[in-house]
């Protein structure tokens, strides 16, 4: 019978040779559900909490959606950077920003593997 205990955020760190761009953000956040997707509109439909998104985009915008839907932390592939007034607004909004050198589909690939199960 597999774990049934969510993993957290602060797995994600190493499973995804990833760090933290929002330093004081809670690592002890249940991970839930992954997605990934671009399209904020779609996201914003299909969102929900305890999510870890993998997306490319950086804007302001994607906080925001992250927020609304009480996700547990964004996660940017391949190394990409956010705007700092963006991880401004996530440590504020207490969001979770991850960056990994890992590509997207390895990401999924990595999240899958371990268990996390796609959005209900």
């Amino acid at each position: 019978m597999p774990d049934e205990t969510p993993m957290k955020i602060k797995d994600l760190l190493s499973l995804l040779e990833a760090k933290s761009m929002t330093p004081g953000a809670d690592l002890e956040k249940d991970v839930l559900c992954g997605y990934t997707c671009d399209l904020l509109s779609w996201v914003m439909a299909h969102g929900q909490e305890g999510m870890a998104w993998v997306t490319v985009q950086t804007h302001m915008n994607v906080i925001a959606v992250a927020v609304l839907s009480d996700m547990a932390c964004v996660i940017l592939p391949e190394n990409i950077e956010m705007e700092k007034e963006s991880l401004d607004k996530a440590a504020a909004e207490g969001m979770c920003v991850l960056s990994s050198p890992l590509s997207g589909y390895e990401i999924c690939g990595r999240l899958h593997a371990a268990g996390v199960p796609d959005k209900e």
